[in-house]
């Protein structure tokens, strides 16, 4: 069977140390880059939505947010509605940095797809959303408690 995974865990590795090492000079660290983006992308999402679309637990989502909030790149607002759900902003210091993040993110995707066609980079997304659809499944379903069975 083909080590799909290793590889795909090889590739993420790589982009996420390449990241951090050129998001240092913001002070965006661990990840927080992919935070930030969620958060410029989908204004007032709470905690719970942004852990779930990035595929973290609340803890480690909750880790990044403070962060993120101490450096002063998002601010948490109260709901209208229900003063206890709080909506997660960027501030302008976030809004700033966005476009830098976009546009190395832009970059990578274009280094990553250099010599396939526009027909195979496709059917790479393709493939590859049907594998993340995959592999949801199971993490959301160990995410509740459950143990799977190999």
């Amino acid at each position: 069977m083909a080590e799909i995974l290793r590889e795909i865990g090889m590739i993420a590795r790589a982009l996420d140390s390449i990241s951090n090492i050129e998001f240092k000079e913001y002070d965006l660290t661990k990840g927080q880059y992919l935070y930030l983006v969620r958060i410029c992308e989908n204004p007032g999402i709470i905690q719970e939505k942004l852990a779930e679309m990035i595929k973290v637990d609340r803890t480690t989502a909750a880790r990044a947010i403070k962060k993120l909030e101490e450096n002063n790149f998002i601010q948490k607002t109260a709901d209208a509605d229900n003063r206890k759900i709080k909506r997660l902003l960027p501030t302008e210091k976030g809004e700033y940095i966005y476009p830098m993040i976009k546009k190395e993110n832009d970059y990578s995707n274009q280094v990553a797809l250099k010599g396939l066609t526009e027909k195979e980079a496709e059917k790479l997304v393709y493939l590859l959303e049907k594998v993340r659809k995959n592999i949801e499944v199971d993490w959301e379903f160990v995410k509740k408690g459950n143990k799977r069975q190999y």
